[in-house]
This record gives C-alpha cells, sequence and structure tokens, in this order.
C-alpha cells in the first residue's frame, strides 16, 4: 500500500517537476537564490559582530588588501584606495577639530560629482555620522527643506554651489547651523573655508572607537525622493541597508576584476549605493564622471577599460541616438545595471553595442521590495521565485486610477490582481523587510503605510507603481500612480511645481501632471492652469518664475489654459483625461503654450513645433 501510494504522490508532482526542470530559466532562477542566500548570511553574520561591521569597515579591509589599486579614476587623474583612505582622515580630523562634528552628527553635503565626494562621506563616516545626500540642483525653498528635514547642524558645499548657499544664509545663520565651503578662502561672513582645515589635518589612521555605538539600525545617509507633498522627502538609510544595496553588483555578477562607470549623480541612490559603495563592496575600481555624455561614453569606456556601466532609461535612449560609428562594439563593458529602458530601446542597444547582459531593476530608496531581472529577457525588471517572496513578502493588489486607491472587496480588505492584470506593487512590513519611513515627516511615512491588505491589521509598504507578472513569473513595471512622474531619471513632484506656478501674478490654479512624448522615457512636464479674472497669461513671467525656482527636469515643459478644473467628489483635480489628450494643438481646443528656453518665455504651441518635437527636431 505505502508503495503505491508513493507512486501516486510522484505521477502527482511529476508535472511540476518536469515544468520546472524544462524552464529555460531554471539555471538562473537557482543561480540568483543561491547568490541571494550566500548574501544573506553574509549581512547576517556582519550584524552579529560586535561591534557592527559596516561598509566603511569593508574599505578599511580593502585598503590593507590591495593599497595601490585605484578605487577612483577622474578627469585624468587616479586615486588608489590608500590615496582616499587617508584623504578621508584628513576630512574626519579637520570636521572633528574645526566644525565639532562627532558621533550621531548628521551632515549635509552640496556638491556634485568629484573625487572628494568619497573621501568626505568616509571621512563622516569614520567619525560616526550620517551624512544627507543634498540635489545639487535644488535652490531656495527646496535647499531649506531638504537640509532641515535631516536634522543636520553642518552643510558642507561645493566652492561652485557659494551662491546657492549665500541665498539661504540668512535662515542658517538663525537657525546656527555651521556652513562650511570646500575653498581655500571664502569672504562671506557665516560661510567658512574648509580646504586650507583638510590639507593642513593629519592623514594618520582614526580610532574605532569614535564610532563605536553604531549599528546595523543606525542612520548612515538620507537620500531624497519625490513624493506627493510637493517637496523632496528624506529617506533614511540604515547601515544594513545599504549593505543590501551595495550587494546589487554582485548578484548581477560584478566581480573584483571589473571596472565600474558611474556617470549618475552620486546625490541619488543609484549613484552611491549601487555605484560607489557597491564598488566598494566588491574592491573595485570607479571611472566617475561629472555627468553623463553621450558623445564621450564610449570613448571613456575604451580609455579606461570599464567592464560594467550604470544606465537609466534616458541614457540608453541617448546612447542609441548617437550617430551610428564602426568601433561601436569595440568596449568591454559586460554588464549594464540600470531601470528605465523601454524593450525597444533595450533591444536597439544589445544591436548596436554588442552582447551586454541588462540587469534592470526595480527598487525605491525608502522602499521594502525590488526586483532585479537576472535573466536575458528584455522588457522585464525581475522574476517571481519562492525564495525572494519569503524572505520578502509582496503582492499586487487592484487599484483604481481614477480615485488613485486600492479596491478593497465587502470586508474592506485589497484585491489581489490576477495573473497578467496590472496591479499596486506592496511590500510587506516585516522585520526582515522594514519600511525606515521618512525623517522629519511622519504624515509621509503614514501615507506609504497600507493597512488592512489581505487581512485585518496587515501592514503593507505602497509603492505607488504599477506592475505586473505574466504568465512566466516575469515581473513587468507598468507605470506610476498618484503625484509623481519620472522625468530625465528624476521624479517630479507635482504639486511642488504647482506651488512655484501658482506664485505667478496671472495664475490663479494649476494642475501638474506628466505626458508622454514619443521616443522619450518617462513622462515630461505639463500644467493646466486656471488664468486670474481679467488678466492674460504671462509666458515671460511664468518662464521666469520657473527657471528661478525649479531645476531644468521639472519645468513644465507645456501649459494648457483652462477655465475650470474637472473635479473628483473629494475636491481634487482630475488629471486622467488630461493626460490622455496630451498637448497635440488638433486635439486640444484649449490654447497651449510650449515653454522656449532660447526666448525665455512660454510660446504659442503651433502644429509647426508639435510636429519639430515628435520629429525630435526639437529636443526636450
Amino acid at each position: 500500500m505505502y508503495i503505491w501510494f508513493t507512486i501516486i504522490a510522484g505521477l502527482a508532482v511529476l508535472p511540476f517537476l518536469l515544468k520546472t526542470l524544462f524552464d529555460p530559466y531554471f539555471g538562473q532562477d537557482c543561480s540568483y537564490i543561491f547568490k541571494a542566500i550566500k548574501l544573506g548570511i553574509r549581512l547576517q553574520k556582519y550584524k552579529k559582530k560586535n561591534p557592527f561591521y559596516s561598509i566603511l569597515d569593508c574599505f578599511l579591509d580593502t585598503v590593507k588588501k590591495q593599497p595601490n589599486k585605484t578605487f577612483l579614476h577622474f578627469e585624468g587623474t587616479s586615486h588608489s584606495y590608500i590615496e582616499v583612505d587617508k584623504q578621508s582622515n584628513k576630512v574626519a580630523r579637520a570636521l572633528s577639530t574645526h566644525a565639532n562634528v562627532k558621533e550621531g552628527d548628521t551632515v549635509a553635503l552640496f556638491m556634485g560629482n568629484e573625487p572628494s565626494y568619497a573621501w568626505i562621506w568616509l571621512g563622516l563616516a569614520k567619525l560616526g555620522c550620517a551624512t544627507a545626500l543634498l540635489n545639487f540642483n535644488i535652490r531656495s525653498k527646496s535647499l531649506l527643506h531638504c537640509f532641515s528635514c535631516c536634522g543636520a547642524k553642518v552643510i558642507i558645499a561645493a566652492a561652485e554651489l557659494k551662491e546657492a548657499v549665500e541665498e539661504v544664509l540668512p535662515t542658517l545663520k538663525q537657525q546656527g547651523i555651521s556652513v562650511y565651503l570646500l575653498s581655500e578662502e571664502c569672504s562671506v561672513e557665516g560661510i567658512n573655508p574648509l580646504s586650507e582645515h583638510i590639507a593642513q589635518a593629519s592623514d594618520t589612521p582614526l580610532s574605532a572607537d569614535l564610532r563605536a555605538n553604531i549599528t546595523s539600525k543606525s542612520p548612515a545617509l538620507y537620500i531624497y525622493t519625490s513624493g506627493t507633498t510637493g517637496l523632496p522627502k528624506a529617506a533614511l538609510v540604515t547601515q544594513e541597508r545599504v549593505w543590501a544595496a551595495s550587494f546589487i553588483q554582485a548578484v548581477s555578477g560584478v566581480t573584483s576584476e571589473d571596472v565600474f562607470y558611474i556617470n549618475l549623480p552620486l546625490y541619488h541612490s543609484a549613484g552611491f549605493l549601487i555605484g560607489l559603495t557597491g564598488a566598494i563592496e566588491r574592491g573595485i575600481t570607479v571611472v566617475l564622471r561629472r555627468k553623463f555624455s553621450a558623445s564621450q561614453f564610449w570613448e571613456d569606456c575604451r580609455k579606461h577599460n570599464v567592464t560594467v556601466m550604470q544606465y537609466i532609461g534616458e541614457t540608453m535612449r541617448y546612447l542609441c541616438n548617437t550617430p551610428m560609428k564602426d568601433n561601436e562594439k569595440d568596449h568591454k563593458v559586460r554588464i549594464a545595471i540600470g531601470n528605465g529602458v523601454r524593450s525597444d530601446i533595450w533591444r536597439e542597444f544589445l544591436n548596436r553595442f554588442g552582447d551586454v547582459a541588462v540587469r534592470e531593476l526595480y527598487a525605491a530608496t525608502e522602499g521594502n521590495i525590488g526586483f532585479i531581472n537576472y535573466t536575458s529577457k528584455i522588457g522585464v525588471v525581475g522574476r517571481v521565485n519562492f525564495l525572494h517572496r519569503r524572505m520578502f513578502p509582496y503582492t499586487l493588489i487592484k487599484f483604481d486610477i481614477e480615485k488613485e486607491e486600492p479596491v478593497r472587496n465587502s470586508k474592506g480588505l485589497c484585491i489581489q490582481a490576477t495573473k497578467g492584470e496590472a496591479g499596486l506593487l506592496v511590500g510587506k512590513i516585516t522585520k526582515r523587510s522594514p519600511f525606515v519611513g521618512y525623517a522629519g515627516n511622519d504624515q509621509q511615512t503614514e501615507k506609504k503605510r497600507l493597512r488592512d491588505v489581505l487581512q485585518k491589521g496587515d501592514l503593507y509598504f505602497n509603492t505607488g507603481d504599477l506592475l505586473r507578472i505574466d504568465e512566466q513569473n516575469f515581473v513587468q513595471f507598468q507605470d506610476r500612480v498618484g503625484d509623481t512622474f519620472r522625468w530625465k531619471g528624476e521624479n517630479v513632484a507635482t504639486t511642488e511645481v504647482a506651488d512655484i506656478l501658482t506664485m505667478v501674478d496671472c495664475i490663479k490654479e494649476a494642475n501638474v501632471y506628466g505626458v508622454k512624448v514619443e521616443g522619450h522615457e518617462g513622462r515630461i512636464g505639463m500644467a493646466a492652469v486656471k488664468v486670474e479674472e481679467g488678466k492674460e497669461f504671462d509666458g515671460a513671467s511664468t518662464f521666469s518664475q520657473v527657471a528661478s525656482y525649479l531645476p531644468a527636469y521639472a519645468r513644465p515643459r507645456f501649459i494648457r489654459i483652462q477655465s475650470s478644473f474637472e473635479m473628483t467628489g473629494t475636491f481634487k483635480m482630475k488629471k486622467v483625461t488630461l493626460v490622455e489628450e496630451g498637448f497635440n494643438p488638433a486635439a486640444v481646443q484649449d490654447p497651449l503654450y510650449f515653454l522656449d528656453p532660447a526666448k525665455k518665455t512660454y510660446v504659442p504651441l503651433t502644429e509647426e513645433i508639435y510636429s519639430s518635437i515628435n520629429t525630435r527636431e526639437i529636443k526636450l
């Protein structure tokens, strides 16, 4: 009887086993799971160490193992691991002596991509400090907000950003903030030059006792993300989370022999966490660039023997838009890590530039769930597997786009999306997959928590993104929901842009949203506005306002003049129809305007301009 029961049971599971074994991606699934388990064990070991073994400790061990290996290439100059270590010692001593920086403090870093970014951060880490990575594009109100919400008492700024700091200096003085400039001298009262102090400081190692109380849960970084509030939110990144993000390179197949190319801003989690800290975890060389250049990209890769590149969707498109050359496949790049590339651009990139393993990923700086495409499948961000789902529980739930809220059943619980159906991705908040939240913003932290999802009393993180899982268990990104859209690789908060627009004398109300443009990734900014009664739309004043207060990627390129706005039952401005109608003057009856940077004004959007945008004669 027992033998027959065994045979019947075996026959019952045979179809499943055959399906699994003959799955063309089975081997890649196993490889990914094996890597994930190994990295998970490593992280647990680091957390149990006393004191906690941080990414800084990893850097220091690498310095001992390979002191003379190049850590950073930048604009023709190379910096070895030991050189960066010594420079960070000098920074730590200078800040400790002259700024009284100590363990537990938060220091804001306001600068662009350059080698000193790395050694200032490392110097702060040696003092046991958290570092707030400020976007160097922000100004005025946004800069003050980002600075204040992380609780920093010290700001370090690059010399070229002196004017931006001066603009908010009176407020910083009132708050008792210490301001330091990476310059030999500064005549502005209240801004202290720092470079001379760093140059004169000793480069001898610092005692680990200075950071003796750092644990896996201690704040390591504050990285800013746009949300529905309109102002950037400071996502708290713990020491443990830094490790988790640094492992993405390892999961993607990067080895200690690779050379990693960073041309994304270091204030982004992609450039800093995946790029810089990932390079430290692997012990590799980084080629750092101030900003992305499509024309110089492959020359840089060839010159420095780059083997791993980073990208965002726009990066791939820009590279594919460059004139074709005979030597396009003459490079050593074998892995590309990033997110946001369209399937057609993905294919074109591979056809033009060769067999590069594209590791498309999905993640959010503050989120508790992420995916990475470890297969060769084009157009997906990852794949469902039992280990990932067990360790980091998540689900896709039905979402009402019109009401901008999850669909719930008669019991008040959310409804899971079916296979192939787009749904809102939510990650269960557990001890293993926490959601730490935003610094100084309990209200926005609570908004990202979703309760009573599958059971009464459960708690999930709301990603605000629609994804779908297909029949082969591949995960595909669909779209963003809510009041944020993405353009040029940056998140744009619509309410922040609306607030800026309504400061213009002629504008009474503004409804901001993102619209798709043929051949471009993401959505570009557009605003429907109501003009004050008795006034006319002033394109020059509106341009001056957005140019003064918003970075280029957040400025609405299209303005639509409306006499009234369509509202929801809860008095929210409706956007769905506006988004669908876009900016085609032939389809929109309302007056349309286009931001013309050359003329420094908004000009009427004609059929000719519309056609030039679609043919890319006008660059956005």
